[in-house]
């Protein structure tokens, strides 16, 4: 079973309302094989939400709001969900600041990269799931 960013199964759960369908992931989740789930909105983030990317390790909004809270408590209920489902692999967005994988935003707003993980995926890392982005 595999824990997937719910944008990349087609909900519309991105920071400006929108999905990241990827075809693959869809497919996964329609024969039951991966579980959706947005780390941003079960830590009680609303959709849309203003960019947010990691900041010396805070996670700030485009507008300076420090949202840290928020991402690291939709991280822990979306591990929750990925234990209950006994899952140990997990397909994750792309440079999000919750879901990146090895590359995130550096915090400019500037669409430049650097080294790391987004919160969720550091998680999920450190519990020994497999990753991988779409």
């Amino acid at each position: 079973m595999y824990i997937v960013s719910g944008c990349l199964a087609g909900l519309c759960c991105r920071y400006d309302g929108g999905d990241n369908a990827d075809e693959r992931v869809m497919q996964l989740v329609s024969e039951g094989k991966a579980i959706p789930v947005c780390p941003e909105q079960l830590g009680g983030l609303t959709t849309p939400r203003p960019p947010c990317e990691i900041v010396e390790g805070k996670v700030l909004s485009d507008q300076g709001e420090d949202v840290t809270e928020l991402f690291w408590r939709g991280a822990e209920e979306a591990l929750k969900l990925a234990k209950l489902a006994g899952s140990k692999k997990a397909i994750l967005k792309a440079r999000s600041p919750s879901c990146g994988i090895g590359k995130i935003y550096d915090g400019t707003f500037g669409g430049n990269l650097i080294d790391g993980d987004g919160l969720f995926a550091a998680m999920l890392r450190k519990e020994g799931f497999e990753l991988e982005t779409e």
